[in-house]
């Protein structure tokens, strides 16, 4: 997985801090767009409007709808490495561990539309780009396996290396399902109570 490469989004601009100050304004008003009328109604046209530009002016950053997808996966994957890829720098440790799953819960909370866009619709990038955006959430729980196996070599938890696994991939899952169930659960928990609550179920189940 970690052979996938980076899809290259076509730009004739040349001015990296212009891109992403564009790409960023396209992304909030994709966002808004996919979420309220899904990503096949959603036109390109709107999506600038939406942005605040001209379709002329979009076509400079991006080729296809479907770049403009990959880069709402992808802003989601840079702010998770970047909040969480400290933590693979630091010796592992329960509170290491609780530290980076209170992290992760808060940068969901954060970004809870584009989480909800990027898993609704992913299935329409093309292959190359759908196969990164997997690696890339195969990428993402493995933070939080290294962080788990670390706490098993220091004797805090015992598990056999398939549980790691899936305990990994189960922490991202109970996050973004902040995402998924808010209209719900917002009605009784602040994020606060959420992470606190999630987190004690998870260690109680740990150490038991």
């Amino acid at each position: 997985m970690e052979n996938e490469q980076k899809k290259r989004i076509h730009t004739s601009i040349k001015d990296e801090v212009l891109i992403e100050k564009r790409r960023t304004e396209m992304i909030q008003g994709a966002v808004r767009l996919f979420k309220e009328k899904g990503f096949h109604r959603t036109t390109t046209r709107e999506i600038a409007k939406s942005a605040g530009f001209s379709i002329g002016t979009l076509y400079e950053y991006i080729r296809t709808k479907e770049d403009i997808l990959y880069l709402v996966c992808d802003r989601i994957y840079l702010e998770v490495q970047r909040q969480l890829g400290p933590f693979q720098q630091r010796e592992a440790s329960i509170e290491g561990l609780i530290e980076a799953i209170t992290q992760y819960y808060m940068l969901v909370d954060s970004m809870q539309d584009e989480m909800l866009v990027m898993y609704q619709e992913s299935k329409s990038l093309p292959k190359d780009a759908l196969d990164y955006v997997l690696a890339k959430e195969i990428e993402m729980a493995g933070i939080f396996e290294n962080l788990l196996s670390g706490c098993v070599e220091l004797d805090q938890m015992k598990f056999s290396p398939k549980e790691i696994k899936l305990l990994a991939h189960q922490i991202v899952i109970q996050g973004q399902a902040w995402a998924f169930r808010r209209w719900v659960w917002r009605k009784d928990y602040k994020i606060e109570d959420y992470i606190k609550m999630q987190t004690n179920i998870l260690l109680n189940g740990m150490l038991s």
